[in-house]
């Protein structure tokens, strides 16, 4: 009967399902965006019909579509418009930095902001002077954001604009940086200083126009295979934003609402109004609410129980062992609160003591409401050493492993951390092997949404740069790939709708241009994507040569 046959058939393929028995079929079926059937070529021909739309895959490797269970897609979108990226891919010198910074205000009027993001000073020539961002604002507010967001630089005009001068007293969980002998701020803030001058900067942003940069985002987003984002500390005006292209039918990538609990309030109202974890529809979903008291170990700010090691920023705590952003009691009543109303908690913890801190939250709300299958996450969950291991185990959190870091950030881990630390830092192996779910995420733009980049680091145990981050905690490249889509679904209670081709689930698939599966693990981070599909549509496509 046609009213029984596919909208669309993938057939001539390797398709990986990661389904509980990791089975590989040739071809799927497609109808009303779900798959409805799995198996041979043969098996596709009751379904095809004369309106069945084929995809001859010509042999090659299909698989889920990526879930990046924590990202920032909605501050990128915000900073597309007016803000200098200055990455490492743009940005590789002092010099390069400090030109474009000049080159940028001079073309800006007297009282415009100066603002750029993304800077890694490790790749980038170190941090500016306060005198070198002064002459490159040529008397404009200047303000540049590192690449973990825990990090600003400013300029004395910036400063003024916000009332800040050397005498001015360090707010709550923040930090501004005086030189040790002259007391004068060096332009370098942590943590909640940097909120001040970010809270200033996005006062113009609306959801209008957060949502024209989403669309741009999610656009080139889905050329790497993903179908999926879980946006962390989405604010209520990206949660607007993601409402108005819904109504506009303008979303063209699933997302997952992780609600902030940084802006005043909006927890509670979330809590006020019943929403619980789950309201929504397929595209976009309220996933849970999160805090984030931990900090960066790239920016030496991140919190453990022993001292930072290499080269010290100047101005920086003696000794230091990081910074913690939230008075535990404090944090255990609001987290709670959530809890009991039926919302997802994720707290932040990067550092060994921010692990800790984070789990001593997520015990208090079992403690209080018990919850069997609860699926409460440690977010990035970095220095994960064998009695934090343990503590995971035992409380059943959780490890929303930060597994992007490892390829953009991993050369700065060992050099703040040492070497000796890396056998801890994001062990999937150690984590797989106990049972504890981790699923992987790329924490974009902190670093690069490429998923195949974090996989090649999982399965290769390197950095970027080619430094080890040892060896003993590789896994295979199926392992990885799981923490990419399986279990990213599961970390947001949504397994049953994808995650893996299955019959009934959506049909959000990867085409790839190799065999992620079968080649050298060395050419992982070299995998491209041919084709995209969200419930069956094509989002990304690659034209190939006639």
């Amino acid at each position: 009967m046609p009213g029984l046959t596919a909208d669309l058939v993938l057939r001539n393929g390797a398709i990986h399902t990661l389904d509980g028995d990791s089975h590989i079929v040739s071809a799927l079926a497609i109808r009303d965006g779900s798959i409805v059937a799995l198996g041979s070529d043969a098996d596709m021909t009751a379904l095809t019909g004369p309106k069945t739309e084929i995809i001859d895959l010509a042999g090659r490797t299909a698989i889920p579509g990526i879930v990046d269970s924590h990202c920032h897609p909605d501050s990128y979108a915000a900073r597309l418009a007016g803000w200098e990226d200055v990455a490492p891919g743009r940005i590789q010198s002092r010099e390069a930095l400090l030109g474009r910074l000049t080159e940028v205000a001079a073309g800006r009027g007297p009282d415009d902001w100066v603002v750029g993001y993304r800077l890694n000073e490790n790749k980038s020539g170190g941090y500016p002077t306060l005198a070198e961002l002064d002459a490159a604002g040529q008397g404009r507010p200047l303000f540049l954001l590192r690449t973990d967001g825990h990090i600003g630089l400013a300029n004395s005009r910036a400063f003024q604009e916000l009332g800040v001068d050397r005498d001015t007293p360090d707010p709550a969980f923040g930090k501004f940086d005086h030189h040790p002998q002259t007391g004068e701020l060096t332009g370098l803030m942590r943590e909640t200083a940097v909120h001040l001058f970010l809270d200033r900067i996005h006062a113009a942003d609306t959801p209008a126009r957060l949502a024209d940069g989403l669309e741009k985002v999610f656009d080139d987003w889905a050329r790497h295979g993903i179908t999926s984002v879980y946006n962390s500390l989405a604010g209520s005006r990206s949660i607007q934003a993601y409402q108005l292209l819904r109504q506009q039918d303008r979303l063209r990538m699933r997302v997952g609402i992780i609600v902030s609990g940084r802006e005043d309030g909006l927890v509670e109202s979330y809590v006020k109004a019943g929403i619980r974890s789950g309201f929504g529809d397929d595209m976009v979903r309220v996933i849970g609410v999160e805090w984030c008291p931990d900090c960066s170990t790239s920016g030496r700010t991140a919190a453990y129980y022993e001292p930072y090691v290499g080269r010290k920023i100047e101005g920086e705590p003696e000794p230091n062992i990081g910074m913690l952003l939230y008075d535990l009691d404090d944090l255990k009543g609001r987290a709670l609160a959530a809890h009991k109303g039926g919302l997802q908690v994720m707290v932040e913890g990067v550092g060994d003591r921010g692990i800790d801190f984070a789990l001593d939250v997520i015990e208090h709300c079992l403690a209080e409401h018990p919850v069997d299958d609860h699926r409460m996450r440690v977010e990035h969950c970095c220095y994960v050493t064998p009695p934090i291991l343990a503590r995971l185990k035992r409380v059943g959190a959780v490890d929303s492993s930060a597994t992007g870091f490892m390829y953009d950030l991993g050369d700065a881990y060992r050099a703040n951390r040492g070497a000796e630390a890396m056998r801890w830092m994001w062990p999937h192996r150690s984590l797989i092997d106990a049972g504890i779910p981790a699923p992987g995420h790329s924490d974009a733009m902190v670093c690069d949404p490429n998923p195949f980049v974090a996989l090649w680091a999982m399965v290769n145990r390197k950095a970027q740069t080619g430094v080890s981050l040892d060896a003993a905690e590789a896994v295979t490249a199926e392992e990885a790939l799981r923490a990419y889509t399986i279990l990213g679904a599961w970390s947001g209670r949504e397994e049953a709708l994808k995650g893996s081709l299955e019959v009934g689930k959506l049909a959000d698939i990867a085409i790839l241009d190799r065999d992620y599966f079968s080649i050298p693990p060395e050419e992982i981070r070299e995998v491209g994507v041919v084709t995209t599909l969200l419930g069956g549509k094509i989002i990304h496509s690659v034209q190939e040569p006639s």
